[in-house]
């Protein structure tokens, strides 16, 4: 059985996507199309003629195809930004013929949000962090610290001395738990030797994501650096996938899942988190900075 899209051929305007809708057993308006727009779930048309009379501008046939792909996926994730992930995630993969770097800014400004929500964004990288650092012998309230001081800093996007101080004994009572390591003096590198996770690496990751959630509250991401940060995360995903299966068989212990394969949807799931620690690096680090000073 063919999905919705598959029917699709060759480009629209306003009314043939709705009638693409209404075909495919979606009741929608011309209202949600028009605020999808705005939202960065789809493309403005393209403009025929100019003046009172001109023809009524066109829709792509990859945003009629994607309008029935977002459509489909609505009924099993409503929210917006939640929605928003999905041109994201095509412009990073397939390109700018399907999304246009335009629309990509808009789709990761309605994923990141404000408020609550890009609260939650910070939260869920802390969670993710947690993950990572964990020992064996650290305490439910050191957990808990940590969740809570990375969120706060990174949600404030600023790194000051102090915030920085203040994360450090968060992350060390997490990766070093003193009755552990207190007495001994030895310092925890935990990971294969050639890509160590360190205190020192941990701090360095905070800086950047809180420096990108600085720059995207500010709403100073330009369609110029996000297509760096595509850049770089397009190389690192490759330089990754290369590695994986090498980390994967040196790591044991408490990290052993930490390179296992992702699965399609987890890396759909990832590709925010993924942009805006790309964004963060593009800001913070003159490696980085360096090594991808221009756009795709």
């Amino acid at each position: 059985m063919k999905q919705p899209w598959e029917t699709v051929t060759g480009p629209g305007t306003l009314d043939d996507m709705i009638e693409d809708a209404h075909a495919a057993g979606f009741d929608i308006q011309k209202r949600t199309v028009t605020d999808w727009i705005a939202r960065g779930l789809l493309d403005r048309p393209r403009r025929r003629g100019a003046g009172r009379g001109s023809s009524p501008g066109l829709h792509s046939e990859n945003q009629r195809k994607l309008f029935l792909l977002l459509l489909t996926k609505r009924e099993e994730m409503p929210k917006l930004p939640a929605l928003a992930v999905i041109p994201l995630t095509i412009w990073l993969w397939w390109g700018d013929e399907w999304v246009p770097r335009r629309q990509a800014l808009k789709a990761l400004t309605t994923w990141f949000g404000d408020g609550a929500r890009s609260r939650a964004v910070c939260q869920e990288a802390a969670r993710g962090l947690l993950q990572q650092l964990d020992h064996p012998m650290a305490s439910d309230t050191a957990r808990t610290r940590l969740v809570r001081t990375f969120t706060k800093i990174s949600y404030r996007g600023a790194m000051s001395d102090t915030a920085r101080a203040e994360l450090e004994t968060a992350v060390r009572e997490v990766f070093e738990p003193p009755s552990v390591f207190k007495t001994t003096g030895m310092v925890r590198a935990v990971g294969p030797h050639t890509l160590p996770l360190t205190i020192e690496a941990v701090l360095g990751r905070a800086s950047a994501l809180a420096a990108a959630v600085q720059t995207l509250r500010g709403k100073h991401v330009t369609e110029e650096l996000l297509g760096r940060a595509k850049a770089l995360y397009q190389q690192s995903k490759r330089e990754y996938a290369e590695l994986r299966p090498a980390l994967a068989a040196h790591t044991s212990g408490p990290l052993s899942g930490m390179f296992s394969e992702r699965t399609v949807e987890e890396e759909v799931n990832s590709v925010g988190n993924d942009l805006v620690l790309g964004i963060g690096l593009l800001v913070t680090s003159p490696r980085a900075q360096a090594e991808f000073a221009r756009a795709l």
